[in-house]
This record gives structure tokens, C-alpha cells and sequence, in this order.
């Protein structure tokens, strides 16, 4: 058991100095800038994830709509993924691939952002989301594992997370998140 424990560190210690790499520091800076540009328009940042990433597009929203490290005004920050009704509605009625897509439709517009999170990169309502979110407008950060590199094309930005198991991945995306959501702060608290 202590092995297990020695080696899962090793492996975070080196997903953790894979993000000190500047490709990975230019990554986060740009997507800073993305989702600064679209909040000094007055635009909005929308987040959605399923599973553990559902869990990080809250907590990233609370993050900005809340505070971070600042006590500062709200940032406009909305989760698509916590509105139960509404997800078990559009899944039961229409369509769980639809969950994210349908609200994008109805709440997303030109200047707005959407902040999407998965591991896997094949899920269906994430694609559809970021579909959606195209052709009204938006721009899209995606943060997804290493594997959903093909989907870089389709959308404004993506960040590749370093890391081989979805927990793994996952830890990094709630670091590399921390790490917009500072920037994003630091920024639009000197405004």
C-alpha cells in the first residue's frame, strides 16, 4: 500500500512539472485572455463537464462569480450543470446529448464564452455543446485530456492535460483552472 501511494505521487509530481513547460504557460495566458476580453464586454463565461468535470465547471464558476482569492465584484460565471431539473428534463425528453447544447441555445450569445471540461473528449453532449456554441458565436476553451487532441480544430482554444488515468487528468484541471481563475482575478480586479 505505501508503494502505491509513493508511486501516485511520482506520477502527480510529474503531471504537475509537465504544466511548467511554457507551451502550458502560454496555454493558460490565453485562455485568461479569452475569458477577460469577453467579461470587460459584459459578455458572460458559461462552464460545462460531466461526471468529476461537472464538479469543476461548478467549482471554476463559483470561483469567478464568487471570488477567488479577492474580495471583488461578481464576474458573470454560469454553470450549465446544476440545474437538475432541468439536465433530467432535456435528457428524459429530448435528449441526454442535448443537456448543455439546449441551454447554449436558449442563454449563449455572440461575446460569450464557453468553458468546457472532459477527460475523454467523446462526449456527446460536450460535443454538441461546443457545436452549439459556435454557431452562435461564442468562443470555446476546451480543457480535455492529452487523447481529445483531434478536437484542437474545432475549437478557439485547447489545453491538452498531461496525464494517463481520469483522476490524474482531472487533478490537473483543477490546477490549471485555479490558475485562469487567478489570472482572471488579478485582472479584472485592477479594472
Amino acid at each position: 500500500m505505501n508503494n502505491k501511494i509513493k508511486n501516485n505521487l511520482k506520477i502527480i509530481e510529474k503531471n504537475i512539472k509537465s504544466l511548467q513547460d511554457i507551451k502550458f504557460e502560454k496555454l493558460i495566458i490565453n485562455a485568461s485572455k479569452i475569458i477577460i476580453n469577453s467579461l470587460k464586454k459584459k459578455n458572460k463565461i458559461l462552464f460545462c463537464g460531466n461526471g468529476g468535470s461537472a464538479g469543476d465547471s461548478q467549482h471554476l464558476s463559483a470561483e469567478l462569480l464568487g471570488q477567488y482569492l479577492k474580495n471583488r465584484q461578481a464576474l458573470a460565471a454560469v454553470d450549465l450543470t446544476s440545474n437538475t431539473s432541468l439536465l433530467t428534463s432535456v435528457g428524459n425528453d429530448i435528449s441526454f446529448d442535448q443537456i448543455f447544447s439546449r441551454q447554449i441555445s436558449a442563454i449563449g450569445f455572440r461575446g460569450d464564452v464557453l468553458f468546457a471540461i472532459t477527460t475523454s473528449g467523446k462526449s456527446k453532449n460536450i460535443l454538441n455543446a461546443i457545436k452549439t456554441a459556435k454557431r452562435k458565436g461564442l468562443k470555446v476553451i476546451l480543457l480535455a485530456s492529452e487523447k481529445a487532441n483531434r478536437l484542437k480544430k474545432t475549437v478557439n482554444l485547447f489545453i491538452p492535460s498531461p496525464g494517463n488515468r481520469v483522476d490524474r487528468i482531472q487533478e490537473t484541471h483543477i490546477m490549471i483552472g485555479h490558475l485562469i481563475c487567478e489570472l482572471v482575478e488579478e485582472k479584472l480586479s485592477k479594472s
